[in-house]
């Protein structure tokens, strides 16, 4: 059953993301489990053909040594930092697990909630950036949205200020 363990963490590249990350790698992920890092970019105007594919399902899940590539992560709109590449190259290795993303094009909060049905995850982890009253009036917590809304249990980790 251990193998068919997939967890779930949703990542922006923001701080507060890669605490969440950490925080998985550290208390969650175990040896054999799929690691999937779900991304969720804007919606625009994209002109290759292979993400308006994709805008209804979200890509295909695209292993950890393609999404490290430079070409490869341009090509579907993402920017992985060498921190977060770092933290998950080491995880992937050191646990012996798969590294996968997906990524989904439109709002955080429906299409995070989408992916933990359509994978389907078996826990998320996801970063709060606390923002205060008045901003997550304005923009809504993804978060918040996500605990209420999902279908696994999720676990939200506080951003640390820098």
């Amino acid at each position: 059953m251990a193998a068919d363990r997939r967890v779930g963490v949703a990542m922006d590249f923001s701080p507060c993301c890669k605490a969440a990350l950490r925080w998985a790698v550290e208390n969650v992920v175990r040896d054999g489990d799929h690691l999937v890092v779900v991304n969720v970019q804007k919606e625009g105007c994209y002109e290759e053909g292979e993400m308006q594919l994709w805008e209804t399902t979200g890509s295909p899940f695209i292993p950890l040594i393609e999404f490290s590539d430079p070409g490869i992560a341009k090509k579907y709109g993402v920017k992985p930092d060498a921190e977060t590449l770092d933290i998950l190259n080491t995880v992937a290795r050191q646990k012996e697990i798969v590294v996968l993303m997906k990524i989904y094009w439109g709002d955080a909060r429906e299409k995070i909630c989408e992916a933990i049905d359509t994978i389907p995850l078996s826990c998320l982890i996801i970063g709060n950036r606390g923002h205060g009253g008045i901003k997550r009036l304005l923009l809504g917590s993804v978060s918040n949205h996500v605990v209420n809304n999902g279908t696994c249990p999720v676990t939200v980790v506080k951003g640390v200020d820098h």
